[in-house]
């Protein structure tokens, strides 16, 4: 229990990561609920939650070789849970072809490699060189999860679009990159104060990228707005000069059998 009495900052920045981890797992819920809607997780991807998944394992492996690393079981306890459950609904509501695909990664990454890894630092590694292997792996890990977003970022600068890149997303990422580090500096485990270095930097980096697109793309649905009423607004007097012609043309009808009659 040294972690939770020894240092109070550290119990307070453990408190607060879980807090905001637990939401940012709780954020792909809308996403899982459209699919349990649609009956369909056609067009969307697997992958990140196979490493979210991967990531909680590993840190799970790691805490359990510390000892003593509540904050860190707890959180990725609970982490574990939610992303087998976005995993099997992502499974059942997928087409063949994208099942076949996600359960084999799911037995690669998650059972093969995970696996793998804990065999190899139980049989190669003794003692306390353990903790120090599995957390540089745990480090690694993290930073390609932290990396990942460079993708979404591109595509922001290319597209000048911020759609894929919700800002509260971002505020959260690098709101909760921010206690973990905190946590891991007070309780000295760089092994999860590091990685969050990067997620933070990340993460402030996505929010610079969405003000600064967020105008450009509130600009251009206006214009777009405005040639729609613009639009709209032309076809009306169309519409109305149609509907005279046709009375006048009616009026012209009517007038003639009266004209033959005389």
């Amino acid at each position: 229990m040294a972690v939770l009495t020894d240092n109070p900052l550290a119990f307070v920045f453990g408190l607060l990561g879980n807090i905001v981890s637990f939401l940012v797992f709780l954020a792909p819920v809308p996403t899982f609920y459209k699919i349990y809607k649609r009956k369909s997780s056609e067009g969307f991807q697997s992958i990140p939650y196979i490493v979210a998944l991967f990531s909680a394992m590993l840190l799970l492996y790691y805490a359990f070789l510390k000892t003593n690393e509540y904050m860190i079981v707890s959180i990725n306890g609970i982490g574990f849970v939610i992303e087998v459950t976005y995993l099997i609904l992502y499974v059942i509501y997928a087409p063949k072809g994208t099942k076949i695909f996600t359960l084999r990664l799911v037995f690669i990454f998650n059972i093969g490699v995970f696996g793998l890894i804990m065999l190899l630092s139980i049989l190669l590694v003794k003692g306390p060189q353990r903790v120090t292997v599995v957390g540089w792996i745990c480090a690694v890990i993290n930073l390609a999860v932290f990396v990942a977003p460079l993708s979404i970022m591109r595509q922001v600068i290319r597209t000048k679009s911020v759609e894929y890149m919700p800002f509260f997303l971002s505020f959260f990422l690098t709101l909760c990159a921010t206690m973990w580090f905190f946590y891991g500096f007070f309780v000295k485990d760089f092994y999860i104060a590091l990685p969050n270095v990067m997620g933070f930097l990340f993460g402030i980096a996505q929010m610079i990228l969405y003000m600064i697109y967020k105008d450009g793309e509130m600009n251009l649905k206006q214009q777009e707005g405005t040639k729609d009423k613009k639009l709209s607004s032309a076809e009306v007097p169309k519409s109305g000069v149609d509907t005279f012609e046709d009375l006048e043309m009616n009026a012209i009808v009517c007038d003639e059998p009266n004209g033959s009659k005389e």
